[in-house]
């Protein structure tokens, strides 16, 4: 006797519509981070003192948001942080 074919669950088609629309969401936050983070990292190297400090508060927000509602683990947000005022901190230092 041949084996009847399982159906889709609703819960399975509701679960896989909502597990789509939270991957895009999270690559746009993703994307938004790099990108904060981008523009911290030129205008440091550009020497570019006067939106340094709001570019760095930017890029923080952005990451403090993206560990909010779950995009990247809170620990790994105040490490990105951490490390990127170290190293605006050494580029201006530097030049």
């Amino acid at each position: 006797m041949a084996k009847k074919k399982q159906t889709r669950h609703k819960s399975g088609l509701k679960a896989h519509r909502q597990s789509v629309k939270h991957a895009i969401h999270n690559r746009e936050i993703k994307r938004a981070v790099r990108l904060a983070v981008r523009a911290v990292m030129d205008a440091a190297k550009a020497k570019d003192i006067k939106n340094l400090s709001e570019l760095t508060a930017k890029a923080a927000s952005v990451l403090d948001k993206a560990a909010k509602v779950g995009t990247i683990h809170w620990k790994s947000a105040a490490r990105k942080k951490s490390r990127l005022a170290e190293q605006v901190g050494r580029l201006t230092a530097a030049k």
